[in-house]
């Protein structure tokens, strides 16, 4: 990954640290660090917001620097129990940050709680645990078929699989009926 490009996570992840909310970094970054180098335009973040760190949330984010969604749609997307979701947007590089909030999903709150602190330049970033991405990616593939989340799955496959929890990820994968999808990820490699 070029450096210019991995200074943009910073963006955003150094102004979560300072806040102190708990998050985690997930999606195409996440698979990237678990996996084989690749490029992406964003980076995704879990993150667990309270109504009462809006106003603080929001300040971190300026209107000079940044487009962060209004506080009253902030507050709308944290209240949902599942899926709530929302864009930073750094202006001057268009890079953006696709922030899902936490709510009441089992899965993103188990990730929460078993996050992979890992050096990134001069911080440390909480990535989310690689059974998650895995998850999380096959979930996006059962959704809208795109390989690029197979490619992702079986790279991790091959650079982390001593790292996989094998009986906790099965188990996941059949209770969210992702069988089918998993079947295309070469699962053979965690053997290997």
């Amino acid at each position: 990954m070029p450096e210019p490009d991995r200074n943009l996570f910073q963006l955003f992840t150094q102004k979560l640290n300072a806040l102190g909310i708990p998050y985690m970094v997930t999606g195409s970054v996440a698979a990237i660090a678990y996996g084989e180098p690749r490029l992406t335009h964003d980076i995704d973040l879990v993150l667990t917001l309270s109504a009462s760190l809006i106003n603080e949330f929001s300040s971190l984010f300026p209107g000079d620097a940044f487009y962060c969604p209004p506080p009253e749609v902030l507050k709308s997307e944290i209240a949902r129990k599942n899926r709530g979701h929302c864009n930073l947007i750094h202006l001057e590089t268009g890079f953006k940050a696709d922030l899902y909030f936490s709510g009441q999903d089992e899965l993103m709150n188990w990730a929460l709680q078993h996050v992979k602190p890992i050096q990134f330049l001069d911080s440390v970033l909480p990535l989310a645990p690689v059974e998650y991405v895995i998850l999380k990616k096959l979930e996006f593939y059962s959704e809208g078929k795109s390989f690029k989340h197979i490619d992702d799955i079986r790279a991790i496959l091959r650079n982390s699989s001593d790292q996989v929890d094998i009986p906790f990820l099965m188990v996941k994968i059949r209770q969210l009926g992702l069988d089918n999808a998993w079947q295309l990820c070469d699962g053979n490699l965690l053997h290997e």
